[in-house]
């Protein structure tokens, strides 16, 4: 479409179409962005917060 706009030297078609292309890089960029802030990190190991809260009362009870 673009090379034929050229062709024809539509200018206003040519501006039309380059602008649609950088709204859809734009919208792109901003869609994989989101799906980065939703991915999930692996879990850490060595269990959840309260297992370790849980591990650390059962050592202080001990002394």
């Amino acid at each position: 479409s673009y090379d034929r706009a050229r062709e024809l030297g539509d200018q206003g078609r040519m501006v039309d179409l380059d602008s649609a292309f950088m709204r859809d890089q734009l919208m792109l960029e901003i869609l994989l962005d989101i799906r980065d802030l939703f991915s999930v990190a692996p879990a850490a190991s060595g269990g959840s917060a309260l297992e370790k809260l849980e591990a650390i009362r059962r050592l202080t009870k001990l002394r």
